[in-house]
Order: C-alpha cells, then structure tokens, then sequence
C-alpha cells in the first residue's frame, strides 16, 4: 500500500544550480539566447506518491512558492477513512507532502449535518487571506434533508488553519416541484475591475453564477444560469484574451470503468454570460453546446473531468483533474467508491479554446510537468541570492521563506532571452514598483498601490505609448506578470495567478525592444518574491490529428428491401426499408442493466485494421420536453452486457450525443453503464466510429459527430477487450412514447489510419 505521507525533501542551492536554476558567480556578461529553465518530469497520475484517490482537485500556488492541492472527502487510500477534505502540496507534481485534512469534527462547519458530505473544495486569495468554498450536501437549516449548500472557510496560509463561516455563502435552493436543486462544486472568480463571482451548480438546476461582496463570503444580487441543466457540473472560469472561458463537467463523474466524464467549454464576453462554443451554440439551451476541452482517449485512464487550471513560471497553462484507472477503477475497501486519482497535463489554447495537449487527451506517460524554475536563475527560497544584483534579502513571508526587498534599481545578471518573454514576480507593500524590459527606452510596467494605478509605457517607434487602469483596494501579496510576445506586451495584477487578474493593460510590440536585455526592478522598497524571467511557453497552433475516412470498403445503402450483410438481433417486425431508407420506431425497450431487450441489425466488422463506421441518422426529438431515454445510433457489441453505443438522445430536457458503455464491471458481475458525450445534437446526425487494434488486441472505438456531414467532432474512445469481436450496426431504443421514428440513411465502412499519441499508450 502506498503510504499517506511522503514528504518532499529541501532541494539545496547546490542542487539547482547543478541543474541550472540558480545562477553561480556571474561574470555580468549578458546571455541572450538562455534556454527555458527544465521542466519537472511528471507521469499520470500525480498523486500515486501519496494517495490512491484525490478527487474533484483544485490548486493554488502560495506565495511561499509551493502549488497546494486540495480534493473531496474519499478516503486517500483502501481501507482509510472519509477525510473532511484534504490537503497536499508539490514543487514538482511528483513528490508530494500531504498536510491533512482541511477540517476536523471539531473545526468542520456547525451548520453541516454530521452525515454531509464536503466537496469539491475551492480556494482563492482574497485580500491578506485565502478562502475555501464548497459544497455541503445536506445543511441543519431544513428538516428534509439533502438540502446541499455552498461553504466558506478562511485561512491565513494555503496551508490553513482553516476557521469555517457562520453560515453558507449560497443556501439550499428549493427546486420547483419539490426537493432542493444540486447547490454543488463552487469555484471563485475576480474581474478586471475587482467584482468577485462565485459560479456553482450540477445537473439538477444547471450552473448558476452570483456577484459576491469584496470579502468573497457573501452573495450579493440576483443569480444568473449560464448553463443548462441536466448537463453540467464542476464550473470553473478564467479569462483569456479578453474573453470570459467558462469550463465544465459532464456525464457521470463515478461508474467505475464506464465512467465517460469529460470537460467542455464556453466562452463570452461577460463573467454573467452568455457562453457559447467554438461553432456558436450556447450552454444553456435544449440542444446543448460545448468544445471539448478534456476527453478521454483509449489509454487506462477514462472518466477525466472536475479540473482546474494552474500556469507555471513560463506561462504555460496546465489542467489539474481527476480522472479513473479503468484496469483498477475501485478502492478494494470499501468497495464502491471510485479510485479518482489527480492527474496533470499541459493545456493548450487553439483558436481561443482550451484542449488538454492540443486535443489529445489524457496522457499516462511521462511528460514535461509545470515549472517554477527560472532561466535566469531566481529561486523561490532566496531571490537574493540567485540572479538578481542590487536586491537586498526582506522580510521572511509567512511560511518562513525568504524574500527579496528592492530599495532603488535590482537587475538580472543577465539578459532576458530574445524573442519571446514571460516575467512572474510576487509583490508587497505600498510603493511603487517598476518592471523594465528591454534597452533604452524599452517597456515599463508600473505598480503604484498609492495612486491605485497599473501602467505601462514606452516611447518607442518616435512616440509615447501608454495603457492604465485604476486599481481595486487589496492587500496583501500580489502576482505581477509581463508577457511579451507577438504583436503586444501584456501586463496582469492578480491576487491569486489563477487567470482572474484583477487590472490589466496591454500595449502593441510592433518595434518594441523587450528581449536581450536585463530586466530591471525600481522601487523605494517593495517585497518581492518568486521572481522568475523566462522565455514565454507557446500553445500549440493546431489541434492533434484525428481519423480521417479514407476509401470505402462496403456498406449498406438500404437501396432495397434486401440487407444480406446485416442480421438481427431480436428483430423488431414494424422496421422497414423504404425510399432508400431504414424506417425503425423507437423501441420501449433499452439495452443496459438487466433487460437486454432492445433490438440490434448488425455487420460484421471488416477485417483487422483501422477503419471508420459512418451512419446518417434524423431522429426529431423535439424540443425541451421530458422524452427520457429516446436514441437511435451506431453501437458497437460485443454482448448484450459488453458493448458502446453512439447516438443522439434526449436526457430529460436536453438533446445529447452520447457515447455509452456498458461493462460487467463490479465483482459480482453486475453490469456498470456510463456515458461520454460528444458534439452538439440535431434532428439529423451523422455519425462515426473509428476503430483501432491495439498491440495488445482491445479494439479502440472513438467517437464522431456532426450535424452537416463535413465537419466534425471528435470526443471520447472506449476499449473492448481483447479477444472479442465486437459486430457493428444500429439501434433504435429508449422509450415508445411518444411516437417517434429513426430514419437512417446508410451504414458505412471506410479505411482509416488511427493517428499515434506517444501521450495515450
């Protein structure tokens, strides 16, 4: 058994600068072509070293320069006991120290019934304190029960103590009709002009978004939805690029090895919404929208969802998430609960949405890991003495690390690298500080706390440019970062360094100088630390391959009454071919659980090989209404217990596609169904399965949707296993009433190359 604790031991000055972090003696000679400081090698899932589950994870990074990690109540291991959440932290995502739980029965809140669950923790820093929302499945404030609620605690460090509020900063909601609407998975929130938001939500009720007051414990005016229920849970926002990125779960976060979550994403032009995806759909309506940010992609790990979203010292954003072990996807004791463990990947943005490795999904091996290294040598334990001359050693934080004090003007011993610069610096106190990059006249950012600006200048290219905004009242340690790339220079004040900065400016780079030039830090006496320069990290610009259709290899047309290449399985009398068409009534009958009555036409598949099987299929579903679980798709089968199906379907008063498995999958045989879902639904779909033998012999199935025929959307993969041969064909199932018909257009086969992920093995 793993242990609970491992801790992480000091890494000496000697050891990074053997490694290249902290600079040795310096000549002062400038170096402008400094390579990016080496990332840490990190292999999924990240919390193996500590705990066999960490689910529903978020992070912050402290300014003591650790990343702390918080999760759900699950035990850590089999055979452990629930904890009232936990808490972890890591320099490296690879060694971790476990802190304990965040409450006890002694400190937990007075008003959480001693049987309510604690939740999804998130935390943000707020003024000179952290704050740690989440969820309160059932509250003392009503007799029903499951009357679920949104907390708060304060802390002076990440690391806690943690003191727990009086009260909930969103009560329990009672839902129309009855019983209370999911007030579930919290996550904070600050605009550029200081306006705190607190999104939550789940399935039952859809996400909701609230104004909070400046202290984060309070919610203020009226809520506003900004997604759509029976869809979404886990919301988690960040602004990029001037646009609100609204990311969020969806499907069944816990059936084991069926387990299909999955992470979508929005975006708009206001935290309050609309958001909308990559083709326009919005995320609160009937035929519901989302581009997929996290998916699964046939290696052990399914089920990936509940994140959030940690940038490192270069800029590059990484999503930190939970995701299932499908070869071990339960604790042994006791049996039932999921093994959620915490898994990390790089994010990339392309085309201005977020997708985890440029759309390739989960990895699980090793992979270039988050950084706090520096290329020019400032560590987080002791600026002072790493690459800075004119820095004096300040006042120790409050975790007993070092920091660095600016009194007049502290450079780097060397040059930033050219081309393209990232700066992230921690900040405190009430003088102004100034960041210049660049040679004469270079940019300049300043930090005025006194006059409440945030500026920026340069009187390059013949004329004075400058950008400022005013600033909020705060206090406490601030996270500065500059980022020069193509085209501008971008400068963000946040509290957190979550991606919700709360003052921004920005100025164009065109004949700005800003590499291949010390960086320089003026000021009467401001507190710095985990000053880092680095070159800046680059998104990937294009998303991963997927199965393109190549030449077919056979098919049905249903040109005629006649189908010799497919078979039935439990025949149902009332489908016919006409008019080019397969006509087939929706069944009252389903195929998971225990029923196994649904009828199945089926082909055999083609010979071994990568290949596509396509269907078009209109299935009017209506709109909004309950028309629960009417489908009609594509479905790969190996048995009536062991099969995925992908279809168009109404869940409650949503139009969905999903992508569902069934397995036997619990020790007793019983049968496990869940689903990923895919591209946005329509009447008419088309849709695909691409299909890919592994070395091992699985059969890997992804999925594909689209609602023209030319564009498509490629989401989750599931497994068979190895020695089946799954039949491919269609279905038509889930509820008779009210009437409706599935009419498809043919079945298809074409050649495919599965496109290699040296991440998904």
């Amino acid at each position: 058994m793993r242990t609970t604790k491992h801790r992480l031991a000091v890494v000496t000055t000697a050891l990074l600068a053997a490694v290249g972090l902290v600079a040795g003696p310096s000549s002062g000679a400038t170096r402008p072509d400094d390579p990016a400081p080496p990332r840490p090698v990190a292999q999924n899932a990240v919390s193996d070293s500590f705990s066999d589950t960490y689910a529903d994870p978020s992070v912050i990074r402290g300014k003591d320069g650790w990343w702390y990690t918080y999760a759900t109540s699950d035990p850590l291991v089999s055979g452990g006991t629930p904890g009232l959440m936990h808490m972890a932290r890591t320099k490296d995502w690879s060694s971790f120290e476990y802190l304990g739980t965040v409450f006890t029965d002694a400190t937990r809140p007075t008003w959480a019934t001693r049987t309510s669950g604690l939740w999804a923790p998130d935390v943000r820093k707020i003024g000179d304190r952290y704050v740690m929302y989440f969820t309160v499945t059932d509250s003392t404030q009503h007799p029903q029960g499951d009357d679920s609620a949104i907390g708060a605690a304060t802390a002076p460090t990440p690391a806690g103590p943690w003191t727990a509020t009086d009260g909930p900063v969103v009560p329990p909601r009672a839902a129309p009709g009855g019983g209370w609407w999911w007030t579930f998975d919290p996550s904070g929130f600050t605009d550029l002009d200081g306006q705190r938001y607190l999104y939550y939500g789940s399935y039952f009720g859809g996400i909701w978004v609230t104004k909070v007051a400046d202290d984060g414990l309070t919610a203020v005016g009226e809520p506003v939805r900004v997604a759509v229920d029976n869809r979404y849970e886990g919301a988690y926002v960040v602004r990029r690029d001037g646009w609100y990125v609204l990311m969020a779960s969806a499907a069944n976060c816990c059936a084991g090895p069926s387990t299909g979550y999955s992470v979508f994403a929005g975006r708009s032009r206001s935290p309050m919404g609309p958001f909308v995806d990559a083709e326009g759909t919005s995320l609160d309506t009937s035929a519901v929208g989302g581009t997929i940010a996290l998916t699964q992609n046939g290696n052990r790990f399914v089920g990936v969802g509940h994140h959030a979203v940690v940038t490192d010292s270069t800029g590059a954003d990484f999503v930190v998430y939970h995701g299932i072990d499908r070869h071990d996807p339960w604790l042994a004791e006791p049996f039932g609960i999921n093994r959620r463990p915490m898994l990390a990947d790089r994010l990339d943005w392309v085309d201005g949405f977020p997708r985890t490795r440029a759309g390739a999904g989960p990895s699980d091996t090793p992979q270039p890991g988050p950084t706090l290294g520096s290329s020019l040598g400032i560590t987080p334990e002791d600026p002072a003495a790493g690459g800075f001359t004119g820095m004096r050693v300040g006042p120790r934080d409050r975790l007993g690390g070092a920091t660095g004090l600016v009194r007049g003007t502290a450079s780097t011993r060397r040059a930033a690298p050219a081309g393209d610069v990232h700066v992230r610096l921690d900040i405190r106190g009430d003088k102004p500080l100034r960041v210049t990059l660049g040679r004469a006249p270079g940019v300049t950012v300043t930090v005025d706390p006194r006059g409440r600006t945030l500026g920026m200048s340069t009187s390059g290219a013949g004329r004075p440019l400058r950008d400022s905004t005013a600033l909020p009242s705060t206090s406490g340690w601030q996270t500065l970062t500059v980022r020069a790339t193509d085209g501008q220079v971008r400068a963000s004040l946040s509290e957190d360094d979550l991606h919700d900065p709360y003052a921004e400016v920005t100025l164009e780079r065109d004949r700005l100088r800003v590499g291949s030039a010390p960086v320089r830090l003026s000021s009467g006496g401001t507190v710095v630390d985990n000053v880092v320069v680095t070159p800046a990290a680059q998104d990937a610009r294009e998303l991963a391959p997927v199965p393109q259709a190549g030449p077919l290899i056979t098919g049905e047309e249903f040109d005629d009454a006649s189908t010799p290449a497919l078979t039935w399985v439990r025949e149902n009398p009332q489908a016919r071919v006409e008019d080019g068409q397969l006509r087939w009534p929706v069944e009252g009958t389903d195929l998971t659980g225990g029923g196994n009555q649904a009828g199945l036409l089926l082909h055999d598949a083609p010979d071994d090989g990568d290949w596509i099987a396509q269907t078009k299929v209109h299935l009017d579903l209506g709109t909004d209404e309950i028309r629960n679980y009417q489908q009609a798709g594509l479905v790969a089968h190996a048995t009536d217990d062991d099969f995925a199906r992908l279809g168009t379907v109404a869940i409650w008063n949503t139009r969905q596609t999903e992508f569902g498995r069934e397995v036997a999958a619990a020790p007793d045989g019983r049968t496990s169904y869940g689903g990923a879902l895919v591209g946005t639904a329509a009447p008419t779909m088309w849709l695909r399965l691409a299909h890919h033998r592994t070395a091992e012999g699985e059969h890997l199935y992804r999925a594909g949707t689209s609602r023209d025929g030319r564009t498509w959307t490629w989401g989750a993969t599931w497994a068979l296993g190895a020695g089946t041969e799954p039949r491919i064909g269609l279905y038509s199932h889930g509820g008779a009433s009210p009437a409706a018909v599935a009419s498809f257009d043919h079945l298809r086969f074409y050649r495919t190359r599965w496109p290699s992920d040296p991440g998904a093995g």
